[in-house]
């Protein structure tokens, strides 16, 4: 794939590294693809970061034909940047435009784009414990068409944002609202994908949960009203004595990259993953009885987060003595480790950007 750059003649200066936040700051280029029925895919080029011109019309504002990808690029110890498992985040945005009707993009032109772009604005990796830089590959609809259709016409684009823990807590346990008026999915829609509207419509519950003092909201299945599936932004996993269960990715659930990492990691270390339904009247009876010891999420943005607190029914449910567990340090520590080229990378997960 031929990529025409256009480099900016007016770089930004860089952030501070120690006051990041999660997607403020700006690298100074971002990665452009076009869409046309006639052409496919074309046009592939690297230019200044800078707004789009966009025709009122263009369908993604008015019938919801988008989505995203979260990925992120770490600074190694020679000196160098790589990405973690990046065809993984090429393949699921395959299906995501599969459920939105899109074309989809090749995985080698996916994969290339976000290489270049890292490797032209490498200087903005950031490289102080706890920071990385975040990646957001996103398709949208440009054709201007007020019919209800799949478009004819796409812009895919790739900006990156050097970024700081994504929970203000850190790596500190944070508190979770169970959620039992909202739904986030229902079978047959649209819950395994990366798609805006899934986050539109998750918003009513993370602001009522905000309001009540929780960092997220842990969502139940959209049928029953009685199994966990995931939290906002991210998979999430209990232990219960020594068995680490998880909901199945099975059409409400987003497959993450992070999550199936921790599977991996988990199995090889000894430990049962069970990839199926548990009901949250289980759980929390689990937690009044001492039997679920660790809770954590895990994601791109906030790699492994511990859980400190459930709250279900205006009943809290303490978890670890609101210190991270066992399990959830030495998956955060093995990740981290692997992505910053700290400790061998034995399943060949990290691609190096040059």
């Amino acid at each position: 794939m031929q990529i025409a750059i256009t480099q900016t003649t007016t770089p930004k200066p860089k952030p501070d590294e120690t006051n990041l936040g999660f997607g403020v700051h700006y690298t100074d280029h971002m990665f452009l693809l076009h869409y046309t029925k006639e052409k496919g895919w074309h046009n592939a080029e690297i230019v200044p970061y800078g707004p789009f011109m966009m025709d009122p019309a263009s369908m993604v504002f008015h019938y919801g034909q988008e989505c995203f990808e979260g990925m992120k690029a770490y600074p190694t110890p020679s000196g160098g940047v790589q990405l973690f498992r990046p065809e993984k985040n090429a393949q699921r945005m395959a299906s995501t435009h599969q459920r939105l009707c899109i074309p989809e993009i090749p995985e080698e032109v996916f994969v290339e784009g976000v290489k270049q772009l890292v490797k032209l604005d490498k200087s903005w990796v950031p490289t102080q414990p706890g920071t990385s830089l975040y990646i957001r590959p996103c398709t949208i609809a440009t054709e201007p068409h007020l019919g209800v259709k799949a478009s004819d016409e796409y812009l895919f684009f790739v900006i990156c944002s050097p970024s700081g823990a994504y929970y203000q807590e850190g790596l500190n346990p944070v508190k979770i609202y169970v959620e039992e008026e909202y739904t986030r999915a229902a079978p047959g829609g649209t819950g395994f994908i990366k798609c805006g509207g899934n986050y539109g419509a998750s918003l009513a519950g993370q602001e009522k949960a905000h309001k009540l003092g929780y960092s997220q909201v842990l969502w139940l299945d959209g049928v029953h009203r009685r199994y966990v599936e995931e939290v906002g932004s991210m998979n999430c996993f209990f232990k219960l004595g020594d068995t680490i269960y998880t909901a199945p990715t099975s059409g409400t659930v987003l497959p993450g990259i992070t999550r199936m990492s921790c599977i991996d990691l988990l199995t090889s270390w000894g430990y049962t993953v069970k990839e199926e339904a548990l009901a949250i009247d289980d759980l929390m009876a689990a937690a009044r009885e001492g039997g679920l010891t660790e809770v954590f999420g895990t994601g791109t943005a906030a790699v492994v987060s511990p859980v400190g607190q459930l709250c279900y029914k205006e009943e809290i449910a303490h978890i670890g003595g609101g210190k991270i567990g066992e399990v959830t340090q030495r998956l955060y520590d093995t990740l981290t480790g692997i992505q910053w080229g700290l400790l061998p990378d034995t399943n060949g997960w990290m691609v190096p950007v040059e």
